[in-house]
């Protein structure tokens, strides 16, 4: 091998090592920053975790089945006969919205229920399978109404 060529391949060797510590120093301050922005990690985290460290920074011991203005504040479920057989027996398996963002007739909310029994191994309920179902239907029934209520008894002005 001629000197030129032997030349060449050391500055190719010295290029390539170059870029590849420019990429491990980018990096390590890509990390830094993020280590200043986040210092949790909190994106690493799992769901649960972090849902773990919201509820215990959030309710006081003692407060988990705290109801106020009627609302259970741990699981935002209505509260009525039947609530805690309803977060008993539904939030160990998923989250509460799950519940509150469905609107089901107490037909749907039985099917729903053998659903989970048939694909997602949910537990025979027995007798809390009555309890939930009335819970729910009760609280989480079809709304019938449109967007919103319709406006009564406003003092309108003139626009000048």
């Amino acid at each position: 091998m001629s000197k030129e060529n032997k030349f060449k391949n050391q500055a190719k060797q010295v290029y390539r090592m170059l870029i590849m510590v420019w990429c491990v120093v980018l990096l390590g301050v890509v990390f830094a920053i993020y280590a200043l922005v986040d210092p949790n990690f909190s994106a690493f985290n799992t769901d649960e975790e972090l849902q773990t460290v919201v509820i215990e920074n959030t309710i006081e011991e003692g407060d988990w089945d705290k109801i106020e203005n009627g609302i259970h504040i741990r699981t935002g479920f209505v509260e009525d006969d039947g609530l805690m057989t309803v977060v008993n027996n539904c939030t160990s398996c998923h989250s509460a919205k799950m519940v509150t963002q469905n609107r089901m007739t107490k037909e749907r909310w039985i099917a729903t229920i053998r659903w989970m029994q048939e694909t997602q191994n949910l537990w025979d309920l027995g007798n809390n399978e009555e309890i939930i179902v009335n819970y729910l239907a009760k609280n989480y029934a079809p709304k019938s109404m449109g967007r919103r209520a319709n406006l009564e008894n406003i003092e309108w002005y003139q626009l000048n």
